[in-house]
């Protein structure tokens, strides 16, 4: 699985990132975390507020710093 957050590097994009990596660790699934801060990127995946966290190039959330928790609910369907 291929996990995106998107976004410009501000603490909140900061946030999503370690919650996304708790969360992976948690589950216990394989999965390849990537940042994307390039605007242009962002904008090709239609993402016009951050941070946002895309699954397998499909974004699943936009505008909120999700918690551990959060994520965990969104990759547990992909796992």
């Amino acid at each position: 699985m291929k996990i995106q957050i998107l976004g410009t590097g501000c603490a909140k994009c900061r946030a999503l990132t370690d919650n996304a990596r708790r969360a992976v660790e948690e589950l216990g699934v394989a999965a390849e975390i990537e940042k994307v801060e390039g605007i242009v990127d962002l904008a090709r995946m239609g993402v016009m507020v951050t941070p946002a966290l895309a699954v397998d190039g499909q974004v699943r959330s936009a505008g909120h710093v999700l918690s551990v928790d959060q994520v965990k609910e969104i990759l547990a369907p992909a796992s």
